[in-house]
C-alpha cells in the first residue's frame, strides 16, 4: 500500500515507522529498502481486501498521475459485509482497478458487481503470447453492417447474408475484394493475437485497457455478430485517459 494512518493522518512509508492500514485498522509496518518501492505491508492479511495483489513499480506509477485523495479509496458494504480498497477513486465515481497479475473469472466478476463504474487497466506485457498484428477499418463503420469478421489472424469478412442463409461455406473476403477495397483503414483499430488468452479478460463486462508500455493503451473492444464476437484493439493516448478521469 502507497497509504496508512500514521498518527492519525494519511501518510507514504517512512522508515522505521508502525502505522494502521485506513481499511481493515490493523497494524502496517513500513518498508523503505533499496531494491522495492517503498510501501506500507501488513502485519497480517487475514481481515484486509482478499483482493489485495503486491504493489509494484507499475502500481505506483499509474497511482502517481491521479491525486492522492483518488489513490487507494476504500469501501465498505454493509450488506455483504465486504471491504475492498480501489487503487483509484475519482470525484465523479470513476474506479480505476489496476491489475498486474492474471485473475479468474469468479473475482472478476465479484469486482465488477462490487464497483458500480469500473474501469481496468491491465498490465499486458504479462500476457504471453499476446501480441498487437495490424492496423484495420474501424470494426463499426456503417460500410461494414453487412459483413461479419472471421475470428482468424488474417484480415477477412464474411457476408452476413451468407450466414443468415446457412451459405455453406460462406465466401471468404478479403479487403482486396471489390466490395470491400474503397473501405478506408484506421491507425486508431487494430487487430490482434493471443495464443493462450486469458478468457476472463475476455467475458468481462466493463472496459479494459491494456498497458504495453510506451505512451498508449490498447482498449479491448468487441464487436457483436452473428456468428462469433470479434474481439479487437482501440488505441487510446495515456495522456488523454488520465487527463479524462483524472480531473487535471
Amino acid at each position: 500500500m502507497q497509504y496508512a494512518l500514521l498518527n492519525g493522518e494519511r501518510k507514504e512509508a517512512v522508515k522505521g515507522e508502525t502505522g494502521i492500514c485506513v481499511g481493515c485498522k490493523q497494524k502496517v509496518i513500513a518498508k523503505c529498502g533499496a531494491v522495492k518501492i517503498h510501501h506500507w505491508a501488513h502485519v497480517s492479511l487475514s481481515q484486509c481486501d482478499s483482493w489485495w495483489e503486491s504493489e509494484t513499480l507499475w502500481h505506483r506509477e499509474w497511482k502517481e498521475g491521479f491525486a492522492p485523495e483518488f489513490r487507494e479509496v476504500s469501501f465498505y458494504d454493509e450488506t455483504s459485509q465486504e471491504f475492498h480498497r480501489a487503487d483509484i477513486h475519482t470525484s465523479n465515481g470513476i474506479t480505476i482497478e489496476l491489475q498486474n497479475s492474471a485473475i479468474n473469472t469468479d473475482e472478476l466478476q465479484s469486482r465488477e458487481r462490487f464497483y458500480p463504474k469500473l474501469i481496468w487497466i491491465v498490465n499486458g506485457l504479462k500476457f504471453k503470447g499476446f501480441k498487437v498484428v495490424k492496423s484495420i477499418p474501424n470494426p463499426l463503420d456503417p460500410l461494414l453492417q453487412h459483413y461479419e469478421f472471421c475470428i482468424s489472424e488474417h484480415l477477412s469478412l464474411m457476408r452476413t447474408k451468407d450466414i443468415l442463409t446457412e451459405k455453406s461455406p460462406p465466401e471468404i473476403l478479403t479487403f482486396y475484394h471489390e466490395e470491400l477495397n474503397n473501405i478506408p483503414f484506421s491507425t486508431a483499430f487494430y487487430s490482434f493475437s493471443w495464443r493462450n488468452p486469458h478468457q476472463s479478460w475476455l467475458n468481462a463486462s466493463c472496459p479494459i485497457f491494456i498497458d504495453l508500455g510506451g505512451h498508449f493503451l490498447y482498449r479491448l473492444r468487441k464487436r457483436h455478430q452473428i456468428s462469433s464476437n470479434y474481439s479487437y484493439l482501440q488505441l487510446v493516448s495515456k495522456k488523454d485517459f488520465i487527463k479524462k478521469y483524472s480531473g487535471r
